[in-house]
């Protein structure tokens, strides 16, 4: 088979680019004692960076329908490498954290849509749920990496060499993406005078479902993320693991988590151009809503039974990540896009902001005895809870040109 070398470039770059995203939240369990973090405070970083990519991908996806896709991703890319370095170097407490970390998703950010959006422009619709699906795993790819390093590096040099390894690596995220676009074109589609963003985005019932479902798939997806290497830290540590060895332990745990994201992201884009986008994302959503209602409840159980659990979690959350993506495109005319992706990103991110503070302070609230963190099973559900909200948008879904 032949190798697609140009989706292979993109997608090696977005995966050094994500390393970044899982640094935090692998070494929040250290983090939270070094930096005496409530869990609000902890998720509050999580949402820092949630909103920094929010506010990004609005305003760059909005600017990408007027001055190129291409062009916005190399910048976002470039500035995002550079934020990135910054906090490596000076994070280290939680108000430098909260400042450092929500800048490299304000200028990282951006980089996600326009990928996606210059995706869309170089495959047709028969083959773009694949190479959705590939771009996302991508993402995935970058998470397991980040857990891995940190899982080496936490034990060896405590959080400050864990952000060292795993930050800089967005360097080479950039310069994989400037060697593979550099001769890619970035058109632009002019807007028809009868065209306009009520008509083509608000008025538009299929990408009105899409998105409602997307916000969901966030609020879901990102506190789950935050907040799964500390829980599984908690059952090692319940298990008679302790200190950075259990944090670096449920580092590697998670990451391989991811490793069932990444199979997901893969497989579920392809099959979605063949089954349909509709269909799909319903099955992914409902398991995916219904490891929320569980997950947190499976501490006490055998940990084979909450690996397995989590695997499932890992692959259904991220699953129709792809699928949303890829059907958005196919619903929205090219020339309003990126503005489509932009209100798209400012919900999706948002919820994804208020989703680990509200987790955290649900965490915090149901555990108020001197033993800890032992009651898991409430945070969690306040993920589930949205997860059938894309259950139900993904039912209400029906439009011609996307099946």
């Amino acid at each position: 088979m032949k190798i697609d070398w140009w989706l292979t470039g993109l997608c090696s770059a977005r995966a050094f680019s994500q390393i970044v995203s899982m640094t935090y939240a692998a070494a929040l369990p250290v983090l939270q004692k070094e930096w005496s973090m409530s869990a609000a405070q902890a998720g509050a970083v999580s949402s820092g960076f949630h909103i920094g990519y929010g506010v990004s991908l609005l305003f760059v996806s909005t600017l990408a329908d007027r001055l190129g896709a291409r062009r916005l991703y190399l910048a976002a890319m470039f500035t995002g490498a550079l934020f990135t370095a910054a906090f490596a170097l000076y994070a280290r407490s939680y108000l430098s954290a909260l400042v450092l970390y929500t800048l490299v998703a304000l200028f990282m950010g951006g980089s996600y849509t326009t990928g996606l959006m210059v995706l869309a422009d170089r495959y047709p619709v028969h083959r773009r749920g694949m190479a959705t699906g590939f771009y996302i795993a991508s993402s995935s790819v970058g998470y397991v990496l980040s857990l891995f390093l940190s899982g080496i590096s936490l034990p060896l040099g405590g959080y400050r060499l864990s952000f060292l390894v795993t930050c800089l690596a967005t360097i080479l995220g950039a310069v994989f993406s400037w060697v593979t676009l550099i001769h890619t074109a970035d058109p632009i589609t002019p807007r028809q005078k009868e065209q306009s963003f009520r008509k083509e985005v608000l008025s538009n019932k299929p990408a009105v479902y899409l998105i409602s479902a997307y916000t969901c798939h966030c609020w879901e997806l990102m506190g789950m993320w935050a907040w799964t290497p500390a829980f599984l830290t908690a059952c090692l540590v319940q298990r008679g693991e302790g200190g950075l060895d259990a944090a670096g332990l449920g580092a590697y745990i998670v990451a391989t988590f991811h490793v069932a994201g990444i199979v997901a992201s893969l497989s579920m884009g392809s099959l979605s151009d063949r089954l349909g986008r509709r269909i799909v994302i319903m099955v992914l959503a409902g398991v995916s809503a219904l490891c929320s209602m569980v997950f947190g409840w499976s501490s006490a159980w055998p940990f084979w039974f909450v690996m397995a659990l989590g695997y499932l979690y890992g692959f259904t959350a991220i699953g129709d990540s792809p699928v949303l993506s890829a059907a958005l495109t196919e619903v929205v005319t090219p020339s309003y896009l990126g503005s489509a992706f932009g209100v798209r990103s400012m919900l999706g991110f948002g919820a994804g902001a208020v989703s680990p503070v509200v987790f955290g302070a649900i965490l915090d609230w149901t555990n108020t005895g001197p033993q800890g963190y032992a009651v898991w099973g409430w945070a969690f559900v306040s993920l589930g809870i949205p997860g059938f909200g894309a259950l139900w948008a993904a039912h209400r879904l029906s439009w011609p040109r996307a099946r």
